[in-house]
């Protein structure tokens, strides 16, 4: 018999969960819904209590019937950037503030502009975005003075279930990377940002390499799901660095495109690196080394809001079979997919969707594929900076739910002109999150060797040079669209 390891995906909606043997097959998955909690307009919290319920009732799904003592290490990865605040008796104080939660507009112009970008680059080599960490610590210190003096532990998502799984605070250092409290190229916290956020060091969580572990099983966990108290569960890893080591990406310069209701452009580095702008950011890796990495707030989301909510349809594939070829890089129409403002490069709060350069002649199909080629070209905005840094990108790996249309595949290779790679095995986070337990178990030397035995390719959609030509003029000009209305954003 085979041993088995737990993956766990904490997303933003929902925990998916899988069951993989040592040799990377798929025993079998589950996943779980929670609610989201919207106090006000641009806000969005989550209740631990949500998480902790739909992993358990995952874990009792996907363990029924199987050998439980075959079990041998957990890997958690899970939504970034949440602020997770516990008292002096490891009680929650309230809910968690998530990644997409529009706030602390005024505490990142604060970080930015008052403290300044070029310090906070050199504390933690990155600057402020809304969705990071550290301006929600400053909005509670601000709003909420009650709760933030009762603050004895701050973590992020999953890392609050690996604490209820063993008892310990913890966090990985790719997702420590997104708090903004954490000097990245030296691996430990940031004096200077916790001093600027009002904490202390021991209120944060200790720092672990991805696949390290953290602890065992504490015994009533081990007998409330059925499994040995000597289960290991290892640090994990943010959602977007687990999701890259799925699909091997943790080689130099490797890319991994993710489309799920954000868009991420992720590269792999053996060295730090940051670009001059800070557009992009420098976060530790899951394989213990470095990654850039560009962020698109909507995404995927972008198509499902078009097809649901203005089409009022929940057939992709029919709305994408109007698309015919000619049409592509022929488009006249233009959509900014910035419908939840929008991160990376321009780090903009209040950019907003828009289709522009609409005409009679126009139907939804050529709206259609504005949506699809809007989020490609947002996408290059990154992959662009990273060219700017000399790192030489010729093929990105691919996955999420919008990498399942393969009309989308298409448009992506050609406005980026490389090749596109397909995993044969696409799971998201929770693969990796199995991947880094087997490492952390000793299955495996390092993260590298086991993707190096895991990751294979099942298709590659390849750039065509006629195509890549259109899509150079037509990303031109969609660069052109973003300046002229940002100050039209600002006003709304």
């Amino acid at each position: 018999m085979k041993d088995l390891y737990l993956g766990i995906d904490l997303g933003t909606s929902a925990v998916k969960i899988l069951l993989v043997d040592v040799e990377g097959n798929i025993i079998d998955s589950v996943s779980e819904e929670y609610p989201l909690i919207f106090p006000r307009n641009g806000w969005c919290e989550q209740e631990p209590s949500e998480w902790w319920k739909g992993v358990s009732r995952g874990l009792d799904r996907i363990l029924e019937g199987k050998d439980r003592s075959l079990v041998r290490a957990i890997g958690v990865a899970g939504q970034m950037h949440g602020l997770v605040v516990l008292d002096e008796n490891d009680e929650v104080i309230r809910p968690t503030i998530l990644w997409n939660d529009g706030r602390t507009e005024k505490q990142v112009a604060y970080l930015n502009e008052t403290i300044g970008k070029e310090r906070m680059s050199q504390y933690t080599a990155n600057i402020a975005f809304a969705g990071f960490t550290a301006p929600k610590i400053l909005w509670m210190r601000e709003n909420e003075p009650e709760n933030f003096a009762r603050i004895r532990k701050i973590m992020l998502p999953k890392d609050y279930i690996n604490f209820l799984f063993t008892g310990i605070h913890s966090c990985d250092y790719s997702d420590a990377s997104g708090i903004l409290c954490l000097d990245v190229k030296n691996r430990k916290w940031s004096q200077e940002m916790l001093d600027i956020c009002g904490i202390t060091e021991d209120v944060m969580p200790e720092l672990f390499e991805s696949y390290e572990v953290v602890g065992n099983l504490k015994r009533e966990m081990a007998e409330r799901f059925g499994l040995r108290d000597d289960v290991k569960v290892v640090a994990g890893a943010g959602d977007n660095a687990a999701a890259a080591v799925g699909t091997g990406t943790v080689f130099d310069g490797l890319c991994n495109i993710s489309l799920g209701t954000s868009g991420t452009v992720f590269i792999s580095n053996d060295d730090f690196k940051v670009d001059r702008f800070n557009a992009l950011h420098s976060f530790a890796h899951a394989n213990g080394k470095y990654h850039l990495m560009g962020v698109v707030l909507s995404a995927a989301s972008c198509n499902k809001w078009f097809c649901q909510e203005v089409l009022k349809t929940s057939d992709y594939n029919a709305e994408q079979s109007l698309i015919t070829p000619e049409k592509l890089g022929h488009n006249n129409i233009f959509f900014l997919p910035y419908l939840m403002g929008e991160r990376s490069p321009m780090n903009d709060v209040n950019a907003r969707g828009a289709f522009i350069g609409m005409s009679m002649n126009n139907d939804r199909s050529d709206m259609m594929l504005a949506v699809l080629e809007g989020v490609a070209f947002a996408i290059r905005d990154s992959i662009e900076i990273a060219r700017d840094l000399g790192i030489h990108i010729k093929k990105s790996y691919i996955c999420g739910g919008g990498a399942k249309s393969p009309l989308w595949r298409k448009i992506f290779a050609n406005v980026l002109d490389m090749d596109i790679m397909v995993p044969s095995i696409e799971e998201g986070p929770g693969y990796g999150g199995a991947m880094l337990a087997m490492v952390g178990n000793g299955a495996y030397g390092s993260v590298e060797e086991c993707a190096d035995r895991f990751v294979k390719i099942k298709d590659i959609v390849k750039p065509e040079k006629e195509l890549v030509e259109l899509y150079d003029e037509r990303y031109s000009e969609f660069r052109q669209l973003y300046p002229a209305l940002k100050g039209f954003f600002n006003r709304q």
